[in-house]
């Protein structure tokens, strides 16, 4: 009956909000995770960034419908007395609804067989031109066509960490291993650690680590008060080596990003080899042995080392191009500090994302994440679909007054490299004193 229901406030609910003692609200049902959170697929981090709020429109966007049933046991019995839906959300559940009813998060197309069929045949192209053929020239291209497996084979990896792109968990879970850590060097499971985080918390300067680059970067003068990142759970130091790096960050910008791919070997291995909680472990550093196995031998094979440099040189600069698609998706887009809220979620989904406008005949070079801001709001949705709904989602953010933009990849790069300008600029200024120097820091790493 409605009046034997217990009832507690938004500011109540608040109080729960932490490693321990973490409540949750989804439809004006409060649920109690603390115990739960250790073991939830996304990780902890998801968790105690919206805890202590509702999480309704997370709940829907990251969970099938299957996921509900779990919910139960989890029920604290009380209900959010204030509960309240915007209209941007109730719109929002709308769409998520109707494309449900369509079935568009079941149907996968044939992306996952084309992708893994041309990677593979991507990989004996380069094989064969390193190993049969005596040109400098084949070696250049093969190691350009290394480069484009990288990318999409990272696509791949992408997809099948958001949603099942094979017939049953096992061979998804093997994909993964596959497509990112045999194949890039790259561990899925570093990968979902930073990537969750950076969905629930996006653009949020101290929760989102693919906004946390000190000293080499900073994307906001909110940086050089040396705020401290929730994620890593460390302080970002902005110190005079910081100052000097990212005074000149509008010019080292591409350079750092064909070398940027080192980091993230840095990382997969700092972060496999860490006392941190790491899903499937062993299956991801077995992973990562293959690649040390077969990519350091294929470079030996070259004929000597001005070659061998050349090789790794230039497959790191032509998947570059990904990782600078990745930073100009938000780079430039606004930034907050703190917490993303529960009740405006969608607001800042779509405050934090910019979409790349290309021709339909690129989706497959950018793995349909230049549809960025949909794929956010929908990351279980197929990449095949994203062009689809990208209408859709354009006036359902002109009915809200909520941004939704779209810029050429020139126009990107641009936009990219004012932002870093502008905060090189003000980071030259002399009369911002900075803390001493830590050159650990230099690596962006977890500790």
């Amino acid at each position: 009956m409605e009046g034997q229901r217990r009832y507690i406030t938004a500011e109540e609910l608040r109080e729960h909000n932490k490693s321990g003692d973490l409540w949750i609200s989804i439809q004006g049902k409060v649920y109690d995770v603390s115990d739960w959170a250790k073991e939830h697929p996304g990780g902890e981090i998801p968790l105690l960034n919206l805890g202590g709020q509702d999480v309704t429109d997370a709940f829907i966007a990251y969970h099938p419908g299957t996921a509900w049933q779990y919910l139960d046991k989890l029920f604290t019995g009380y209900h959010l007395k204030d509960f309240k839906v915007s209209e941007a959300s109730k719109d929002y559940r709308r769409l998520v609804s109707e494309f449900a009813k369509a079935g568009m998060f079941e149907k996968k197309g044939h992306v996952a067989l084309f992708s893994l069929t041309s990677v593979a045949l991507m990989f004996l192209v380069v094989l064969y031109g390193v190993l049969r053929c005596h040109s400098v020239w084949a070696h250049l291209g093969s190691a350009m066509l290394l480069g484009l497996l990288w990318m999409q084979s990272a696509y791949v990896g992408h997809d099948s960490g958001h949603y099942q792109v094979m017939s049953s968990r096992g061979y998804n879970k093997l994909a993964q291993i596959v497509s990112g850590n045999c194949l890039t060097g790259i561990s899925i499971a570093w990968w979902k650690w930073t990537h969750n985080a950076h969905h629930i918390a996006c653009n949020s300067l101290d929760h989102d680590p693919d906004l946390q680059h000190i000293p080499v970067f900073a994307v906001s003068s909110r940086f050089f008060s040396s705020i401290t990142s929730s994620f890593y759970g460390r302080k970002l130091n902005f110190d005079p080596f910081a100052r000097f790096l990212i005074s000149y960050q509008h010019w080292t910008y591409y350079p750092v990003m064909i070398v940027a791919r080192i980091n993230l070997f840095v990382q997969t291995f700092l972060l496999l080899f860490s006392k941190r909680e790491v899903p499937d472990r062993a299956f991801n550093i077995a992973g990562i042995l293959v690649f040390w196995a077969w990519f350091p031998l294929l470079v030996s094979c070259l004929p000597n080392w001005p070659e061998r440099f050349m090789f790794v040189l230039a497959s790191f600069a032509v998947t570059s191009i990904q990782h600078v698609q990745f930073t100009l998706n938000h780079f430039s887009a606004n930034v907050y500090v703190g917490l993303p809220t529960g009740n405006d979620w969608f607001e800042k989904q779509t405050s934090g994302t910019i979409d790349i406008s290309c021709s339909s005949k690129m989706d497959w070079f950018f793995g349909g994440l230049q549809f960025q801001l949909e794929h956010h709001l929908f990351p279980r949705l197929p990449r095949c679909h994203l062009r689809k709904v990208s209408p859709l989602v354009r006036e359902l953010c002109k009915k809200h007054s909520l941004p939704y933009r779209s810029l050429s990849f020139w126009e990107a790069n641009k936009s990219t490299i004012r932002t870093l300008r502008t905060a090189a600029l003000q980071a030259r200024d002399l009369t911002n004193p900075a803390p001493k120097n830590l050159l650990w820091e230099a690596v962006n790493t977890h500790g």
